[in-house]
């Protein structure tokens, strides 16, 4: 009998960071919910990384996951941008770590390959093939790259070195 694992993926951002939450079990992927933190963006940055690092505790505590996964850092259009990004996957990354969970991290590139088949895929492709890899999901594209994080933590847990194959 295989072991249920749960999973929490993140798509980093400081306007809109998504999250989905999936069950594996074997070979099977179940979408447990999706949804996407909005802090204010007229509020300091202060303020936005505190509703981020709360508002992924809050799912840590409503969720329950084993895991977390977290897309890796990239060089943005500038060095700001890539700074303010840092920010906040460091806030996101934080609350599962806290909790005492391991958080794995992704490049891009891989999860696009891990769900669509090539690290080339935009946006509507990854939020397309998350719908057919876990039926009846709909989800806006910043909580979809979430769930693809998720599914991709799926296919390479072993390799990351989290646990065994679930």
């Amino acid at each position: 009998m295989a072991i249920s694992v749960r999973i929490l993926g993140i798509d980093p951002g400081l306007r809109r960071m998504g999250w989905g939450v999936v069950t594996v079990e074997g070979s099977s992927l179940k979408a447990v919910a999706h949804g996407v933190i909005t802090p204010s963006t007229s509020a300091p940055l202060s303020e936005r990384l505190s509703h981020i690092f709360n508002g992924v505790s809050d799912l840590v505590r409503a969720y329950q996951p084993d895991e977390a996964a977290i897309e890796d850092a990239f060089m943005a259009a500038n060095a700001a941008s890539a700074l303010k990004l840092g920010h906040a996957r460091a806030a996101a990354l934080l609350a599962p770590a806290q909790a005492g969970l391991p958080v794995a991290e992704y490049a891009a590139r891989l999860v696009k390959k891990s769900v669509v088949g090539t690290g080339a895929a935009d946006k509507a492709q990854v939020a397309a093939m998350v719908g057919i890899l876990l039926p009846g999901t709909k989800a806006t594209a910043d909580a979809a790259d979430a769930l693809a994080i998720a599914i991709c933590h799926a296919h390479h847990r072993r390799a990351s070195g989290l646990g065994s194959a679930a």
